[in-house]
């Protein structure tokens, strides 16, 4: 048996571009997820990194700090708003 002919590659539709990152995710989280609105694709590429890096946190600076830039500008949007 030939094990180049028994293989198949798969190859994406080339049409169609993937959502962005998380962001069908975000859509069926749970209502946690959600609440963080606009910072919800953060949040979830967050847990990404940190699972990636075996809950490293000091492996995941650069997406806390993103996800707590996002929720200090919702925070003052809100304050502003009240």
């Amino acid at each position: 048996m030939d094990p180049t002919k028994s293989k198949a590659t798969f190859q994406p539709p080339s049409s169609s571009l993937p959502p962005p990152l998380h962001q069908t995710d975000a859509d069926e989280e749970d209502e946690n997820v959600k609440q963080l609105k606009e910072c919800s694709a953060l949040y979830l590429s967050l847990q990404d990194c940190l699972v990636e890096n075996n809950r490293n946190w000091k492996s995941c600076q650069k997406e806390v700090q993103a996800l707590k830039a996002c929720h200090e500008r919702r925070n003052k949007k809100n304050d502003k708003g009240n």
